[in-house]
């Protein structure tokens, strides 16, 4: 592990997981202007870094993350002009993107308050477990400003449907893990002395599984939003022809046949 005052990042080259951790237990994991930028590159880097199968997010302390830190990030905000402040919202959007756009599987790893910012990079995750301390909400419109964030009117109604990431994004109201887990927000909710062996077995079997396939799936997932049904269909259909060409498809074939368990590449 190589910590900085912020955020720590740890890879088991055995399994291929990398473990994603924000270090500011002190301010609740708040974000600074460094951190988001950190996050974006870093993965923006693990998608194609060699040896990476699955990444988990968590965080230290009570919180997972409560979004902007209010002195490094709110108070500065106040002094910029429009052009200042579009360069800050596109940081944010940009972290979301990378982690949309980065072939590895997700696993956020909510150890405790999720809000703000924090709300949506967990949304922007392939996989949500939680403890039940884990509450969570889309604080946006609390301070004046709108649900709509760093994606999250295009994330959150694809998660648990439109009427309810309506509500939870007008209101900022939190809610607790075990209604976040009954909406779909949340896959999971375990003990918090769980946690972590619950997001690293998640993150290994995905590791262990067909790294292309799942790097395709969730490809499909982000554009097939865009699309009608029958022009998903042809892209599926497409895809799928391909990946039937590609090695694992016939490794998973013969070790079903030897009754032996699949050794993807």
């Amino acid at each position: 592990m190589n910590p900085t005052t912020s955020f720590a990042s740890a890879h088991d080259e055995a399994t291929g997981v990398v473990t994603l951790t924000l270090n500011r237990p002190e301010r609740m994991n708040a974000l600074t202007f460094e951190v988001y930028d950190e996050l974006r590159r870093t993965f923006r880097d693990l998608g194609t870094a060699a040896g990476v199968r699955a990444i988990v997010l968590t965080g230290t302390g009570s919180a997972f993350c409560t979004g902007g830190d209010v002195h490094d990030i709110i108070g500065p905000l106040l002094s910029r002009d429009l052009r200042g402040l579009l360069e800050f919202t596109r940081l944010t959007c940009d972290l979301v993107l990378a982690m949309r756009q980065c072939p590895r599987p997700i696993i956020a790893a909510l150890n405790g308050t999720v809000a703000g910012a924090g709300a949506v990079i967990a949304t922007a995750a392939d996989v949500r477990l939680a403890v039940p301390a884990a509450r969570i909400a889309f604080l946006f419109t609390k301070v004046g400003l709108s649900g709509a964030d760093m994606g999250a009117a295009w994330l959150l109604p694809r998660v648990v449907g439109f009427g309810r990431a309506t509500e939870l994004l007008m209101s900022g109201a939190f809610i607790a893990a075990d209604e976040a887990y009954r909406i779909g927000l949340y896959n999971a909710v375990v003990e918090a002395d769980g946690l972590a062996d619950a997001a690293r077995t998640r993150a290994e079997a995905l590791a262990r599984g067909p790294s292309l396939a799942i790097e395709i799936t969730k490809d499909a997932l982000n554009r097939e939003a865009h699309m009608d049904l029958a022009t998903a269909l042809e892209a599926e259909a497409q895809i799928q022809a391909a990946l039937m060409l590609h090695p694992d498809f016939r490794e998973a074939y013969e070790a079903f046949r030897d009754k032996r368990p699949a050794r993807f590449a």
